[in-house]
């Protein structure tokens, strides 16, 4: 079974983080992981399909139930399950969270969530590549939720953002490469691989992706 945590800390009120992550059409905008989600009318909890492209015209289906609860405290957690029967889908079927956690000038927003893969070993086996890039894919988002929600730069700009650092630090490495010269190309490299990026480019690295004490549940 496969499992992913990722956390970020962002300087906005929890209201604003709830309604992003909990309205289907905000959350599809900065979360990397789906193309799109639709809400299921009349249903509760909540049930709502997805879709993810993984290649040009070719999109991977699923479906899923959520629920949301407010704490006494001040916390709030959503918990969620999902799956697929599209058997393109590595992922059979799944549950998790999002915790809520209101710290000093800001939210501590976290997930964590396990699945099942499917095709058997082969499955098992090809997790071992996919779930690496799972959580990054999810990390990558939270980051560009915060991106969103403290510095206002819209989740489709902030892809524009990445895109254009991409090309830029390839761009760098390619020139050094023609170029000839081993210095330039470990120039190149190690400010292609080492150089943060910009504050407002959304980065995975910028996020926890261990759990501390109690952060499970």
């Amino acid at each position: 079974m496969g499992s992913v945590y990722v956390e970020t800390v962002i300087a906005a009120p929890l209201e604003r983080v709830w309604g992003a992550t909990q309205d289907h059409r905000e959350h599809a905008r900065w979360d990397v992981r789906f193309g799109r989600i639709e809400a299921v009318a009349g249903t509760a909890p909540a049930e709502f399909t997805y879709a993810t492209a993984v290649l040009p015209g070719v999109e991977i289906a699923g479906f899923g139930v959520h629920g949301g609860e407010r704490r006494r405290d001040g916390e709030a957690v959503s918990s969620l399950r999902f799956g697929s029967d599209d058997r393109r889908s590595p992922i059979r079927d799944g549950a998790g969270y999002w915790r809520y956690v209101p710290v000093d000038g800001g939210v501590r927003f976290l997930t964590g969530y396990r699945y099942r893969t499917r095709w058997g070993r082969l499955g098992r086996w090809f997790d071992l590549g996919f779930g690496p890039v799972f959580g990054w894919a999810t990390a990558w988002s939270f980051d560009r939720l915060r991106i969103w929600l403290e510095h206002g730069v819209p989740p489709e700009r902030a892809r524009l953002h990445a895109a254009a650092e991409l090309l830029l630090r390839g761009g760098l490495v390619v020139a050094a490469t023609v170029d000839g010269r081993p210095w330039s190309l470990l120039l190149a490299t190690v400010f292609a691989v080492a150089v943060p990026p910009h504050r407002k480019t959304p980065a995975a690295r910028r996020c926890r992706r261990r759990p501390g004490k109690g952060d499970q549940r």
